[in-house]
């Protein structure tokens, strides 16, 4: 039996969802940060299969719903949080739009300026980590890089077949990356940036500029 609530006491509420008030009430200011803070975490640390819409609204401080409600699915949860990650790529665009001279070494520095900041690199490992064993995040960030990245940079291209060799220089790089930061094979994991950008610069610029 039931211990009587007190006279002009609210109806408690049994265990489920919160209501759409108590929802509400969570989202403010910063609310969307939060929750894609919390995901990019949650991917680095748990990968995209273990991650999860309830875990990250854990680790947010915030209800389920709420993340629904900011992205719908984990696919889309995925995607926004690569988007912030990506952010800083942005500027790969002004790499090449700078002109053709020398767009192969601005390409390489501005890839190792990335990857060796710890603030971008770790992000970058999980959704990498996560490409190469979940399909669905596999297609979201083959989505990003074409769209965001590679068709941009395409479009600065004065010379046969632009999107592949756009494709060429990305694949190039992401080899790299692979090679020398997740997988951390010797000497290319603790080799010096600047000797990595002379020897890789060169072969970018032709794959850039070279008919």
């Amino acid at each position: 039996m039931t211990a009587a609530q007190p006279e002009g006491a609210a109806p408690r509420r049994g265990r489920g969802r919160p209501s759409r008030t108590e929802t509400e009430a969570e989202s403010g200011p910063g609310t969307r940060d939060r929750i894609l803070a919390a995901a990019r975490e949650q991917f680095s640390e748990r990968g995209y299969d273990k991650a999860s819409i309830r875990s990250i609204a854990k680790a947010a401080g915030v209800d389920s719903a709420l993340v629904h409600h900011y992205f719908g699915t984990k696919d889309e949860v995925f995607a926004a949080a690569i988007e912030v990650t990506f952010e800083p790529a942005q500027t790969v665009v002004g790499t090449v739009g700078q002109g053709l001279d020398g767009a192969g070494e601005r390409l390489a520095r501005f890839f190792f300026a990335v990857w060796e900041n710890p603030a971008t690199r770790t992000p970058l490992l999980a959704i990498i980590r996560s490409a190469v064993t979940h399909e669905a995040a596999a297609k979201v960030l083959r989505a990003f890089v074409v769209r965001r990245l590679i068709e941009r940079v395409e479009a600065d291209l004065k010379v046969p077949n632009p999107k592949f060799r756009a494709e060429l220089a990305a694949s190039h790089m992401v080899g790299i990356a692979m090679v020398r930061y997740v997988v951390k094979v010797e000497p290319l994991a603790s080799a010096d940036p600047e000797e990595i950008i002379a020897l890789v610069a060169p072969t970018l610029q032709r794959y850039l500029t070279e008919e």
